[in-house]
C-alpha cells in the first residue's frame, strides 16, 4: 500500500498524503455529483430505458462529460488543489485530442 501511495504521489508531483487524500476525495465528490448531473439531464431530456444507446451516448458526451470537467476544476479550487486539478485536465484534454487526431487519420 505505501508503495502505491509514494508512486501516485510522485505521478502527480505532490508532496504530502494529506494532499493524496484531498484530491482523492475531490475525485469521489465529483463523480457522485456528475451522477445527479446526468439524472437530472437524462429526465430533462426525457431519456429513460426506452431510448436508444446511441442516444444515451450523445447525451452523455453531451452533458455529463462537460459537467464532470468544471465539477472537477470547482471542486479542486474550493479545496485548494486548483494547481493539481489544471494540470491534470490540461493533460487528460491532450490525450482525448491525441486520441481524436490519431482516430482521424490527420
Amino acid at each position: 500500500m505505501n508503495q502505491l501511495i509514494e508512486k501516485l504521489k510522485k505521478r502527480w508531483e505532490i508532496e504530502t498524503i494529506g494532499q493524496l487524500i484531498l484530491i482523492l476525495f475531490i475525485f469521489s465528490i465529483t463523480g457522485m455529483t456528475a451522477l445527479y448531473v446526468r439524472k437530472f439531464a437524462f429526465g430533462w431530456l426525457g431519456i429513460d430505458e426506452h431510448t436508444a444507446l446511441w442516444v444515451e451516448v450523445i447525451a452523455w458526451v453531451g452533458t455529463v462529460f462537460p459537467a464532470y470537467q468544471v465539477l472537477f476544476l470547482f471542486y479542486g479550487f474550493v479545496l485548494g488543489q486548483f494547481e493539481f486539478v489544471w494540470r491534470f485536465e490540461k493533460k487528460s484534454l491532450q490525450r482525448i485530442t491525441g486520441m481524436l487526431k490519431r482516430s482521424s487519420g490527420s
